[in-house]
């Protein structure tokens, strides 16, 4: 079975993505582990190489096929051209509407079979919104890209991985969207994401709304009325989930191995406790596209942006991560 490559999309060109790309790419054996390379500009990254001073070649290439997967290089499929004195940690409507780019090319490529899953550094909202663009989020961004109607954000460290049933919207809104219906959908999504990286029954628990997950309607209904419903159903299928659990316990059972996943309601209730377990080394990954898309857990971090001081731990495991899912599937669907 021949291994797809990664495209690794740069992010916001004003951000912390072009350092953290390549220091990834700079580190020893990484290049040995990954086929992955960069849909971005090859410029704004050679000017990252240089800020870092790295031992790093950058390699533009129009497509895929002319990627070299060199150890020493990064390969970089060239998508918009910035300025190199495009200003560091700045909001830049071109800056925002070249990560957009970046994206839709990486889609591109996956959907048409080229790479086998995608990773992306962290693009800034407000700046693509002022290049025209007016999503949420990456998340949001590929969903349409890939006409994709049922999709959520799993976020993934090595002790603990949830999946949401809302995002990148108020807490207000987030209550309104616990539906039978949406927490229903991310059952199936969470089962048949880690199916297909080889958790062929996987121990689903879902975290409850509420405190002590409504206490008998003693802190609220939605629990009882919205949430306990799509459990029952999904056990009715043969699925293997419980809840609604307290959300104040879930995650410390779910850590020790009780559980394979845990769908959470609204973002921050998924991504603080992911955040407090590993900040450097989460990785989130989009499930529900016809391809895995997985990216760092932080943003563009424009007040250190151009300094050198990144952490790059996340980027190296979003992309292998992305790596390991593109495998992974692909072993699924041979055996089936």
């Amino acid at each position: 079975m021949k291994e797809q490559p990664v495209a690794v999309t740069m992010g916001d060109p004003a951000g912390i993505g072009p350092e953290i790309i390549a220091r990834t790419f700079a580190e020893e054996g990484f290049q040995d582990e990954n086929r992955a390379f960069v849909v971005g500009d090859a410029g704004i990254l050679r000017r990252a190489v240089d800020l870092l001073g790295l031992p790093l070649s950058v390699n533009e290439v129009e497509k895929p096929e002319e990627a070299l997967f060199e150890p020493g290089s990064v390969d970089v499929l060239q998508v918009v051209e910035l300025p190199e004195d495009l200003p560091f940690g700045e909001l830049d409507a071109r800056a925002g509407a070249a990560a957009f780019e970046y994206v839709r090319k990486a889609t591109e490529l996956a959907l048409e079979g080229s790479v086998g899953a995608v990773a992306t550094a962290p693009l800034n909202k407000e700046a693509m919104h002022l290049g025209g663009f007016k999503y949420p989020g990456h998340t949001e961004i590929l969903a349409e890209l890939t006409d994709t109607k049922d999709y959520a954000m799993m976020l993934v460290t090595e002790e603990l991985r949830v999946i949401h049933v809302s995002t990148h919207v108020s807490l207000r809104e987030a209550i309104g969207r616990v539906s039978k219906e949406r927490v229903l959908t991310v059952i199936h999504l969470a089962r048949d994401a880690l199916a297909k990286i080889g958790v062929e029954e996987p121990k689903i628990a879902i975290a409850g709304l509420n405190p002590h997950a409504g206490e008998n309607g003693l802190f609220g209904d939605e629990d009882a009325e919205r949430i306990a419903p799509a459990v029952d159903e999904a056990r009715e299928e043969g699925i293997d989930v419980t809840g609604p659990h307290p959300p104040d316990t879930v995650f410390a059972k779910a850590r020790k191995g009780e559980f394979d996943i845990v769908v959470v309601q609204y973002h921050d209730q998924g991504h603080i406790p992911i955040k407090l377990m590993g900040f450097e080394g989460g990785v989130n990954v989009t499930v529900g596209l016809p391809f895995f898309r997985t990216s760092v857990d932080h943003g563009t971090a424009f007040d250190i942006a151009g300094t050198g001081k990144a952490d790059h731990t996340s980027m190296r495991t979003a992309i292998e991560l992305a790596r390991e899912l593109s495998l992974s599937e692909n072993e699924a669907e041979e055996r089936s």
